[in-house]
C-alpha cells in the first residue's frame, strides 16, 4: 500500500478572477483616460464627465476588490473556452448590426439580428422567433424613439 499526497494547489500564476479584475482596472482607466476631454464640473453643477468618471472610479475599485481577494479561483491556464466559436459569432453579428444600423435603419436590424439570434444561434422554432423578432423591433423602436424622444435610424423605406 502507498502513500498517496495530497494534491497541493499551485499557489504560482495569474488566477482567473485576478485577471478578470484586472481586466476591469485596464477598463476603468480607459474610460477615465477617453473622460478626460469632458468637463467634470463641481458637485453642485456637474458637467458632462462627471458621471462617467464616477463609474470609472467605482469599476476600477472593483476591480482592484476582485483582483485582490481572487486568489482563491481557478488558474487562468485552466480555464477552458468551450463556447468561444459562439461568442466570436456573437460580436461578428453585433458587428454587422452596427454598420447595417445606418443602412436598414434600427427596426430592420433588430429584426435580423434577432432573427439570427433565435432563429440560427438557438434554433428556435420559426413562428415565435419571427413574432418575437418583429414585436420586439417595433415596439422597442416605439419606447426609445416616440415615448423617450431619441432619435434611431429609420430605413430608406422609412421604416
Amino acid at each position: 500500500m502507498t502513500a498517496q499526497t495530497p494534491q497541493t494547489p499551485d499557489k504560482r500564476g495569474l488566477k482567473s478572477d485576478q485577471f478578470s479584475g484586472l481586466l476591469l482596472v485596464v477598463l476603468a482607466l480607459y474610460i477615465g483616460w477617453a473622460n478626460r476631454e469632458y468637463p467634470i464640473g463641481s458637485l453642485q453643477e456637474p458637467g458632462p464627465g462627471y458621471m462617467p468618471l464616477l463609474l470609472a472610479i467605482f469599476l476600477g475599485s472593483m476591480g482592484l476588490l476582485i483582483a485582490f481577494w481572487g486568489g482563491h479561483s481557478a488558474p487562468l491556464r485552466a480555464v477552458r473556452w468551450p463556447e468561444a466559436m459562439r461568442a466570436v459569432v456573437i460580436l461578428i453579428a453585433c458587428g454587422v448590426a452596427a454598420f447595417a444600423l445606418e443602412r436598414i435603419g434600427y427596426r430592420l436590424t433588430v429584426i435580423a439580428l434577432m432573427i439570427f439570434f433565435l432563429g440560427v444561434m438557438e434554433r428556435r422554432r420559426p413562428l415565435p422567433v419571427a413574432l418575437v423578432a418583429v414585436g420586439f423591433g417595433f415596439i422597442s423602436f416605439y419606447v426609445v424613439a416616440d415615448l423617450l424622444h431619441v432619435p434611431l435610424p429609420r430605413s430608406p423605406w422609412g421604416l
